[in-house]
């Protein structure tokens, strides 16, 4: 890896305003930097998780904790107008409801006494097929997420060996086989939502003999936490209620399991909580790192695009643990400067212009 050039381009993705370019970059650095070296810096070799892993080691060496949390989710880079290939093609988007063309990054994302990514997988859709009900080509993964879900958790668990006690995520995620492999392979505490329409017994009996209904039909006060058994989940856990107000006036429910049954509501509410760190991540990749800010074309190019993009957003929260400013306060005292910078050049340029005018 050239880190040198990886120190360069991630620090022109914190402070570039506008498209991240090679060419681009080159101007920025007065042509010191030529647009073929950035261009082949992004297309020579592949950055690798194990890469990634090296460069954040040392930082979660320092801010890991026996009781730090890993959340996962999944977003969307939206490419509507880059030519399709095996990670720009139609994922579908759970927010909006619809399949959306872009790159559907997956995060597995740590939350100890500081919050970054501690691994990530571009979903590919190398598999071309016919789908039967449109009569059109599609693409499909190898893997679905909820496979590589488990894989991320045990290269993070068994391979990078990082401190954790919990493991947190959205209804998406809380399949039936990821409880079970957290709860018995990993053998930690997990927090999930849960759809309304999501089938439990209220007990072990009951699980057995078939008697299930809808979590949304189970008596469960705000406060309470309530045991119950899972289909096809040989553990009991407990429910968890929440309504809520969003910002339009409607109200909403939100049903959350834990298998550590000693947990309260409070406490498993709190650790839920935490998961919104993977949202604020989202964000800032796209807002603060140029995630989206990229015209390249190729695979091996746009994936090496997104590892500088997630280590830019890690220089970002080194510079927040060291400043204590946001992500946000951070590009806006970039942007400040360069715009403080900008008016400079502009008096300097109007003064030879007076200068000039005086002379003639």
């Amino acid at each position: 890896m050239d880190r040198a050039m990886l120190e360069l381009y991630t620090d022109f993705l914190i402070t570039s305003t506008r498209l991240a370019t090679a060419t681009g970059l080159s101007e920025v650095t007065g042509g010191q930097i030529s647009h073929d070296k950035v261009t082949r810096f992004l297309s020579r070799e592949e950055y690798t998780q194990e890469d990634y892993w090296k460069l954040v080691k040392p930082i979660v060496r320092e801010i890991e904790r026996d009781d730090g949390v890993l959340a996962i989710d999944d977003t969307i880079e939206k490419k509507p107008y880059t030519d399709e290939n095996e990670i720009v093609c139609y994922h579908y988007d759970h927010v909006i409801g619809r399949s959306v063309k872009g790159i559907n990054l997956l995060t597995l994302f740590y939350s100890g006494e500081a919050a970054l990514p501690v691994r990530y997988e571009v979903v590919q859709k190398k598999e071309k097929y016919l789908d039967a009900k449109s009569g059109k080509e599609k693409r499909r993964s190898e893997k679905n997420k909820n496979e590589l879900f488990r894989e991320m958790l045990h290269q993070v668990h068994f391979g990078n060996h990082i401190r954790y006690g919990y493991v947190v995520g959205d209804s998406w995620f809380a399949s039936s086989e990821n409880l079970a492999y957290i709860h018995k392979k990993l053998e930690k505490t997990f927090v999930f939502a849960m759809k309304s329409n999501r089938s439990a017994a209220l007990s072990k009996k009951d699980q057995s003999q078939g008697n299930f209904m809808p979590i949304s039909q189970i008596e469960c006060q705000p406060g309470q936490a309530v045991p119950v058994w899972l289909k096809d989940l040989f553990i009991p856990v407990v429910l968890v209620r929440q309504t809520f107000t969003n910002e339009d006036g409607s109200s909403g429910t939100l049903f959350l399991v834990c298998n550590d049954t000693a947990l309260n509501a409070d406490e498993i509410l709190n650790l839920y909580k935490k998961r919104w760190k993977i949202e604020e991540y989202h964000k800032s990749l796209k807002q603060n790192a140029s995630l989206e800010k990229s015209p390249t074309k190729i695979v091996r190019t746009q994936q090496n695009h997104i590892f500088a993009s997630v280590v830019a957003y890690v220089k970002l929260e080194l510079l927040k643990m060291n400043t204590s400013l946001n992500h946000f306060a951070i590009k806006s005292k970039i942007y400040l400067a360069a715009v403080q910078n900008a008016m400079a050049e502009l008096f300097s340029l109007r003064s030879r212009l007076k200068v000039a005018v005086a002379t003639a």
